[in-house]
Parts: C-alpha cells; sequence; structure tokens
C-alpha cells in the first residue's frame, strides 16, 4: 500500500514537473535546480553567479526554504525578480510548489532561472521540479564520504560543485578520492572546485552553466 501511495505521489509530481518544463520552454527560460545540504553554500553560488552573469544573461530566483525570506532578501539587493517559497516543515521543493512560484516569476523578462531547493540530500533527488539541469554543492566540511551515503542525489547530478575549498589546508578531506567516487556513481557528471569566498572556480562554472543554456537554445 505505501510503495503504491508514493507511485502515485511521484507519478503526479513528475506530471506537473513536465507542465512546469512546458513553461519554462515557452518563455525559453533555463532552469537550474541548486541542491546540497544545509550550510554547504547555494545561496553564496547565487550571489556570485548573478554577479558574474550581470550583462551577459536575465536571471531570476526561486528561493525554497523550510521558513523566513532571509536568503531572498539578500538576492533582491542583487536587483533580480526573487520569488520565496517556504514549505512550511517539507524537507524539499516539488513542482506544484515550483508552479505556484512560477507564476510570480516574470519570465518573458529572464533567460536563467535558478531554484535554490531546501537543504537536504535525500528528498530533492526524488522529486523533479521541471528544471533542465539539476546542481549539487558539497562542501569540504562535511567530508568526502557524502557519495558513499547519498548516492541519488551524486547520480542524478548533472554537475557537483565542491565548494570551500579554500578550507582544504585546515580539513581533512580527499578530493581526488571524492572526485573518484562520484564519478564511479555517475560518470557523465561535470566536477568543478570553487569557493564562494575566494572566488576560485566561480568563472569555470558560470562558462559551463552558460555553455548549457547555448545548448539548449541550439
Amino acid at each position: 500500500m505505501e510503495i503504491k501511495v508514493l507511485k502515485d505521489i511521484l507519478g503526479a509530481n513528475e506530471q506537473m514537473a513536465e507542465r512546469n518544463r512546458q513553461l519554462l520552454d515557452s518563455n525559453q527560460v533555463f532552469a537550474v535546480n541548486l541542491m546540497s545540504s544545509p550550510g554547504a553554500g547555494k545561496t553564496s553560488l547565487i550571489l556570485e553567479t548573478i554577479n558574474r552573469l550581470k550583462g551577459k544573461t536575465r536571471v531570476g530566483v526561486i528561493e525554497g526554504d523550510v521558513s523566513s525570506s532571509l536568503d531572498a532578501e539578500l538576492i533582491a539587493k542583487q536587483g533580480v525578480p526573487v520569488v520565496q517559497i517556504n514549505t512550511g516543515g517539507g524537507c524539499h521543493l516539488d513542482a506544484n510548489m515550483t508552479y505556484s512560484a512560477l507564476s510570480n516569476v516574470p519570465l518573458q523578462d529572464i533567460e536563467l532561472l535558478l531554484i535554490e531547493n531546501v537543504g537536504n540530500l535525500i528528498c530533492p533527488a526524488e522529486f523533479a521540479l521541471g528544471e533542465h539541469r539539476k546542481v549539487l554543492i558539497s562542501s569540504v566540511p562535511e567530508g568526502d564520504d557524502k557519495p558513499f551515503k547519498y548516492p541519488l542525489m551524486f547520480h542524478q547530478a548533472d554537475a557537483v560543485l565542491i565548494n570551500k575549498i579554500d578550507l582544504l589546508p585546515y580539513l581533512k578531506f580527499d578530493t581526488q578520492a571524492f572526485s573518484q567516487a562520484i564519478k564511479g556513481i555517475n560518470r557523465e557528471v561535470e566536477i568543478f572546485q570553487i569557493s564562494c569566498a575566494t572566488s576560485q572556480g566561480i568563472e569555470q562554472w558560470v562558462s559551463w552553466l552558460l555553455t548549457q543554456m547555448s545548448m539548449k537554445q541550439s
């Protein structure tokens, strides 16, 4: 019974996700689902990305959190449209929540939509939002064992960003073993080492993002 209910829930979510994708495509908007555990640096990455893309593409943001609008307020200061979703305790965004938010996003005025999912390495992997790419942020302080603990998340990611590499001299984290573990799960994934604090690797990440947008449009 529980398995059937779960299949029904995921099936309904997939249908709504496809509706979201069609809406985004009709407005020529490229959407990225940013996922991570709490504190890995999703909002910092969004701010860095917005800064690097000024004059190159028009960005909008959907900000997902259990509660509060602190991150959305930070993003709004950058002069980009941002819509807040509070899940009220829910551990992930789903396609229906995203659809409701899309009605408040000026899709005709943007080209790139960054969706910050709720901080969680389990549930977001199960629920598509209608995004074109899934990006996972994993930070050095979390440790290098995450691919073994949360394989589905790494399997579904189109790109993995190893954030806070400026802390490598102070923490035990084997970047080579971490990358090898990810590739063992997902051979096609792109891996970037970045630091939002020092901006190291951000240009490479933004270049990849623009390439993905270009590929979608062609």
